[in-house]
């Protein structure tokens, strides 16, 4: 199968793809990260879905909350799943976390696989966001969380201001500079305006049968956590 114009842009800038979300974001991704796996980890789930798992920051923080969990991560780049498992084999997690190919679009995975599933910085990157969040309730459990972590804009002044002079003038070239290439750090930020805002996302959750818990909006806005659970069979 050929890879997807997502999955190339990914494939390209994965070799600095760390190193820049942290650089980019002061470093506060991390912390970000360390509350989604938090919601995720409630109740204990046995069997963990990370979509969009890039290079595994996510499942391998999960895989530390959840001794005795199969976490299972998918990702569409080649190049970032490569990373990934060198990072889990690092940190002696291969008895938790498996890496492997996958596309949103059609998850190869029986329906209702997972006790619960997470996103992280994935969502607003799937071809077909109502498809994409069709697939990740189709293998969700009954009852089971989904747990999103995505960027979104903030909204009170200054921080609404400065936030889009930084995301539009100084990330991009930052990220050209770094990356080497100029491409994927423009398709960032046009990207967040894109994707829809909380509570439009929250109605589009519902209509896929993912009924929204709780959401935290992070650091003044800029990103935003949300928690959804799958409508129990009737």
């Amino acid at each position: 199968m050929s890879p997807t114009p997502i999955a190339t842009m990914f494939d390209r800038i994965a070799p600095r793809y760390d190193a820049l979300n942290h650089l980019l974001s002061f470093q506060i991704d991390r912390r970000w990260r360390k509350t989604a796996s938090r919601w995720a980890a409630e109740g204990t789930p046995a069997t963990v879905l990370d979509v969009a798992t890039g290079t595994a920051d996510l499942a391998m923080l999960l895989a530390r909350r959840l001794p005795n969990a199969h976490i299972v991560g998918v990702d569409c780049s080649e190049k970032m799943l490569a990373l990934g498992k060198e990072k889990v084999r690092r940190k002696q997690l291969e008895g938790n976390v498996d890496l492997q190919w996958g596309d949103v679009a059609g998850l190869p995975f029986q329906e209702g696989s997972f006790d619960a599933v997470t996103v992280a910085f994935g969502v607003r990157n799937f071809a077909q966001l109502e498809q994409g969040l069709s697939e990740i309730q189709r293998v969700t459990q009954p009852q089971g969380l989904v747990t999103i972590l995505e960027f979104s804009l903030p909204e009170r002044f200054p921080v609404k201001q400065l936030y889009r002079f930084y995301f539009h003038r100084i990330l991009p070239t930052i990220g050209r500079w770094v990356s080497r290439d100029p491409e994927a750090y423009r398709y960032l930020p046009n990207s967040v305006e894109r994707f829809p805002q909380p509570e439009a996302f929250e109605r589009l959750l519902a209509a896929q049968g993912l009924d929204p818990v709780r959401r935290r909006r992070l650091t003044f806005g800029i990103a935003t956590l949300y928690q959804a659970k799958k409508r129990a069979v009737q």
